[in-house]
């Protein structure tokens, strides 16, 4: 793990989700989403924000996570075929690069 803003670099054995890929935005709209208990009312209740407008967000918010799941996915995938042979490390190499592109 690192922090791209200080270079701060932590190594080990870590089980990181996607949602730590989130924005901070994201995940503080989906922390406050989950204490009010899944609730858009109660949160359009507590907030400044009307039904449609978290609905809205909430849909942008689950696009952007199974992007993220997905890109992991393949990333998986790929890493897979590596340790089983099917592919070589330079081959493994290209394919997770253009996953980030």
């Amino acid at each position: 793990m690192e922090c791209a803003h200080c270079d701060v670099e932590v190594r080990g054995h870590f089980r990181e989700t996607q949602f730590a890929a989130l924005s901070g935005e994201d995940q503080a709209f989906l922390e406050q989403y989950l204490l009010v208990g899944f609730s858009i009312k109660a949160l359009a209740d507590q907030s400044e924000m009307g039904y449609t407008a978290i609905r809205s967000r909430l849909d942008r918010v689950i696009a952007n996570y199974r992007g993220l799941k997905s890109g992991e996915d393949a990333k998986l995938r790929i890493l897979d075929r590596l340790e089983n042979d099917e592919i070589s490390a330079d081959e493994a190499a290209r394919a997770l690069e253009s996953l980030t592109r």
